[in-house]
């Protein structure tokens, strides 16, 4: 299904020379991954911490954006420069599970949002990427099937935290907007789950 991740290629050509010169200074594809989940723990932290003051939202797509770039960095380092390694490969699903969840949470305690969307949201993101995890082990590839992948969540909680900062629409609205997320999450298990198995017995 149509995901904002089938334009990771175009994206990564964009990044290119800049990995290329990260690479040369010896910055590692550990470092990024560690760097983008501290520094989206900090950035949920102070959205927490200060959810009463609506325009510290904006940070939240400007740094879903770079976040984006950083996750891309990191794959790219590791697959063109050697640094592939088991201890990556934690890293890169762990630490993307641990960002969301910092920076999807705070959104519960805005007033007139419904908590219980936003935390049933956050479950939904972690069990979807493991459900994309698991592929391996039924014999297909990690799923990263849509139509709720962790780049369209990243500008749909973008969307939102822009739409908190400028006080438009209504927490009506927003509420809407989550549950439909929720439903989408659910799309989007679902065809992980059934193109694993479809691709697992194809391949064996």
């Amino acid at each position: 299904m149509p995901s904002i991740y089938q334009l990771k290629p175009a994206f990564q050509n964009l990044l290119r020379p800049l990995v290329r010169r990260l690479a040369a200074i010896g910055v590692t594809a550990n470092q990024v991954t560690l760097a983008a989940a501290l520094l989206s723990v900090l950035l949920g932290a102070i959205l927490a911490l200060f959810s009463s003051i609506a325009w510290l939202f904006v940070l939240l797509p400007l740094w879903m954006l770079l976040r984006m770039a950083l996750n891309a960095i990191d794959g790219m380092l590791a697959r063109e420069f050697a640094q592939q390694s088991k201890l990556g490969a934690y890293l890169n699903e762990l630490c993307d599970l641990i960002a969301d969840s910092a920076l999807y949470l705070p959104f519960a305690l805005l007033p007139g949002i419904d908590s219980r969307l936003v935390v049933v949201l956050a479950l939904l993101a972690v069990i979807s990427e493991y459900a994309g995890v698991l592929g391996p082990m039924v014999g297909s590839s990690r799923r990263y099937d849509g139509p709720l992948g962790k780049s369209d969540r990243a500008f749909a909680f973008g969307l939102i935290g822009l739409c908190v900062a400028l006080g438009w629409p209504d927490a009506f609205w927003i509420n809407a907007l989550l549950a439909l997320l929720i439903a989408l999450s659910l799309a989007t298990l679902y065809n992980r789950v059934r193109q694993g198995l479809r691709e697992s017995v194809t391949t064996n």
